[in-house]
């Protein structure tokens, strides 16, 4: 028999849109408690208030991952509000894309202190959480492009694939607490990040979409705590 998630609590980071919101309404679905951290507070109260339509506890605060002091006030507020946390979903991130000697060097250093930098913030400031409860699950959104680069992506290859690094052997350091850790690496996502504003243009039935990626997460949420996907790459299975 599997793990039941329901009631527990599940931290999000980049909640207010695409995979992060998605995630979290899926999870506030199966009775999980969300706690929702992005940049923007107006996004994040509507995020909340359709979470807690399905009766679970919801709240957010606002931070810039890349900014240590403010995932820390983020993550004490969000203890004090809806308890300790089960689960941590580490999605957010930016993309940044442009031939190496063209792309400006303050752009391709702030790719790595978001996406890397800020998912160590996140992880550090909630890992001691899951170590008392001798528990916890940790899943990161890397990308297809941490697992193989490609011309154009330096910066965002190159911080994807420092996660893939440091998610590896954080994963071996807390086996024995029972904590799970694992990275989802998914090529082209239907999002504002990977459009922007050609997002309603693209084809439901052939690009991979957010609730594809949510539902994923249930799935290893569930597995028995005795096992878990260390690494995966998801595809879209004819976006031609």
């Amino acid at each position: 028999m599997g793990q039941v998630i329901k009631g527990k609590v599940a931290y999000i980071t980049g909640a207010s849109s695409g995979i992060g919101r998605t995630t979290a309404l899926v999870l506030a679905k199966e009775g999980v408690h969300v706690g929702l951290i992005a940049r923007t507070k107006s996004k994040l109260e509507e995020v909340a208030k359709e979470a807690a339509a399905h009766g679970v506890k919801a709240s957010f605060a606002t931070a810039d991952i890349a900014n240590l002091e403010e995932v820390e006030q983020a993550i004490d507020y969000l203890q004090k509000e809806i308890g300790s946390a089960d689960i941590l979903i580490n999605n957010a991130g930016i993309g940044a894309y442009g031939a190496f000697l063209e792309m400006d060097p303050v752009t391709w250093k702030h790719t790595f202190e978001v996406n890397v930098f800020g998912t160590y913030h996140v992880t550090r400031a909630v890992l001691p959480q899951m170590v008392e409860k001798n528990q916890g699950d940790i899943i990161t959104i890397s990308s297809s492009n941490g697992l193989k680069g490609t011309a154009g992506s330096t910066s965002y290859s190159g911080s994807k694939f420092a996660i893939q690094g440091m998610t590896e052997a954080l994963m071996q350091e807390v086996r024995k607490n029972n904590i799970r850790v694992f990275t989802m690496n998914p090529s082209l996502v239907a999002t504002e990040l990977a459009f922007g504003d050609q997002l309603a243009e693209k084809n439901e039935d052939k690009y991979m979409q957010p609730e594809d990626l949510a539902e994923y997460m249930v799935a290893q949420l569930k597995l028995h705590p005795r096992i878990f996907i260390k690494q995966s790459l998801q595809w879209a299975t004819n976006p031609f």
